[in-house]
C-alpha cells in the first residue's frame, strides 16, 4: 500500500512538473516577458560594466599615483646628485689646500672637515640608490600597470559592444516572437487547431441561421403556403399569358391567326357552278 501511494505521489508531483513546465513555456513565449528578461540580463550587463569601469579606473588611479611618485622620487634624485658632487668638490677643494700646507694622506684622511665631506657623500650616495632602486620598482610598477590597463580596456569595449549586440538581439528576439506567434495563431485557426473565440462564434451564427431557415420551411410547409404560393404563381402566369393574347388580337396578330383557317373552310365547302 505504501508503495502505490508512493507511486502516486510520484504521479502527482510529474503532473504538476508538467503542468509547470507548460505554464513557463507559455509565460516564456511572452513578448512582455521576453522583453523584461532582455531588460533584466541588459541591467546586469550595465552593471557589470559600471563595475568593470570602477576597477579600471582603481588601476588608472594606482599607476598615476606611482607617477607622482617617480616624480618626487626622481625630482629627489636630482637634488642628491647634486649634493653629492658639492660633498666631492667640496673635498677635493679641501685636500688640494692641505696638501699645499704639506699635510699627508693620513693627516688628511683624519682632518674633521674630510671626514664630514666623505660621510655626506656616503650618505648622498647610499640614499640616491636606494632613490634609484625605489625609482626602478615604480616603473616596473607602472609599466605593468599600463599593459593591465590596456588588456583591460580592450575587454571593456569587447564588453560594451557585446551589450549592443543584446539590445539589438532583444529588439530582435521580441519582433520574432510576435510574429512566429501570430503565423502560428493564425495557422492554428486555419487548420481548425486553435480554440478562437470569434471563429465559434461565427460557426454558432451559421449554425442558427440554418436552423431558422429550416424551421421556417418546416412552418411553411405544415401550414400550406408553399401550396398557395404555386397557386398564386399559376394564376399569375395565366393572367400574363391571356393579357398577351389580348394584346395580339388588338394589334390584329390574333385576327390573322383566326382568319386563316376560315377562308380554308369557305373553300372546302363552296358548290361550283
Amino acid at each position: 500500500m505504501f508503495g502505490a501511494i508512493a507511486r502516486w505521489i510520484k504521479a502527482v508531483g510529474y503532473l504538476l512538473t508538467g503542468q509547470i513546465d507548460s505554464a513557463r513555456r507559455v509565460l516564456d513565449t511572452n513578448p512582455h516577458v521576453v522583453r523584461a528578461k532582455y531588460d533584466a540580463i541588459i541591467r546586469d550587463k550595465v552593471n557589470q560594466i559600471h563595475i568593470y569601469k570602477q576597477a579600471v579606473a582603481g588601476l588608472i588611479a594606482q599607476q598615476e599615483n606611482k607617477m607622482a611618485k617617480v616624480k618626487v622620487l626622481t625630482e629627489e634624485s636630482t637634488n642628491l646628485e647634486r649634493l653629492r658632487a658639492g660633498a666631492l668638490a667640496k673635498a677635493k677643494q679641501l685636500v688640494a689646500d692641505l696638501t699645499k700646507v704639506g699635510k699627508t694622506q693620513e693627516e688628511i684622511h683624519a682632518a674633521e672637515d674630510y671626514k664630514k665631506c666623505l660621510a655626506a657623500y656616503n650618505d648622498f650616495s647610499a640614499t640616491l640608490v636606494e632613490k634609484q632602486d625605489h625609482i626602478a620598482g615604480l616603473e616596473k610598477d607602472i609599466a605593468g600597470y599600463a599593459k593591465n590597463i590596456g588588456d583591460h580596456k580592450v575587454q571593456l569595449q569587447q564588453i560594451l559592444r557585446d551589450l549592443d549586440k543584446i539590445k539589438a538581439e532583444a529588439a530582435d528576439t521580441v519582433a520574432d516572437v510576435i510574429t512566429s506567434k501570430q503565423e502560428k495563431d493564425l495557422a492554428d485557426m486555419l487548420s481548425g487547431i486553435a480554440k478562437d473565440g470569434s471563429a465559434e462564434e461565427l460557426q454558432r451564427m451559421r449554425q442558427m441561421r440554418q436552423e431558422l431557415k429550416a424551421e421556417a420551411r418546416i412552418s411553411k410547409e405544415m401550414a400550406g403556403t408553399d401550396t398557395k404560393a404555386q397557386e398564386a404563381e399559376f394564376l399569375d402566369y395565366a393572367r400574363k399569358s391571356m393579357a398577351s393574347s389580348e394584346f395580339d388580337a388588338l394589334v390584329g396578330l390574333g385576327e390573322k391567326t383566326a382568319a386563316a383557317p376560315a377562308k380554308a373552310a369557305e373553300k372546302g365547302t363552296a358548290l361550283p357552278e
